[in-house]
């Protein structure tokens, strides 16, 4: 029992600070964080687009998450590393960002989201999945779920954790969308089956 609360408490507050990071580091272009911890350290891998606006002048700010992050979530030895995104259609965070942005502006829920996984397809990824739920139409309407999917994503056992996942929420005039997005980035080594890159099926490519 003591083991299986130890576990939950890690999730717990990797959510948490994943949670911090996001509002914190918006402008930086923040996507995902990974930590991982040490008889020694904490290490905090943060992935942004704009590692600068994260490290600050004199690394100012960085020492001001660092010393934040200690305090609020008592995590011994915080060290944070920043490392910049090779590709922003490959980070499931930015793609769900994107695509808010987008029913904010009133486009097309449907196209929006089949536009969106051609562009991650294309990018490499072996599989993709975007979910929308919320008032997808105009005033009035009633809320619904539009789900997409391209390629291999595992829904079940441990391989899900080899799955980059980020949700969001768009606020257009008419309600809230929740926005989640599930990519299998490129090179990901699944231990029970061979995945290659498909094709991308014709509704998409042409979305």
């Amino acid at each position: 029992m003591t083991i299986e609360r130890k576990f939950i408490d890690n999730s717990t507050i990797k959510l948490k600070i994943s949670r911090y990071l996001s509002k914190e580091l918006v402008k930086a272009g923040f996507s995902r964080v990974e930590i991982q911890k040490t008889p020694v350290l904490t290490r905090i891998t943060v992935y942004v687009l704009n590692p600068g606006r994260v490290i600050g002048r004199a690394g100012h700010t960085i020492d001001t998450l660092t010393e934040n992050i200690k305090k609020k979530f008592s995590v011994e030895n915080p060290q944070i590393n920043v490392m910049e995104i090779e590709n922003k259609m490959l980070e499931p965070m930015l793609v769900a960002r994107d695509i808010a942005e987008k029913f904010e502006r009133g486009l097309n829920a449907r196209r929006v989201i089949q536009g969106s996984l051609r562009i991650v397809m294309e990018n490499g990824a072996l599989g993709a999945e975007i979910i929308a739920s919320g008032k997808l139409a105009a005033k009035g309407a009633r809320g619904k779920t539009i789900r997409k999917s391209v390629g291999y994503i595992p829904k079940a056992g441990n391989v899900t954790e080899l799955v980059r996942e980020a949700h969001t929420t768009s606020y257009p005039k008419y309600g809230a969308i929740g926005v989640r997005v599930r990519i299998v980035p490129p090179g990901t080594v699944f231990p029970d089956r061979e995945v290659k890159k498909l094709a991308i099926p014709k509704s998409i490519l042409n979305a």
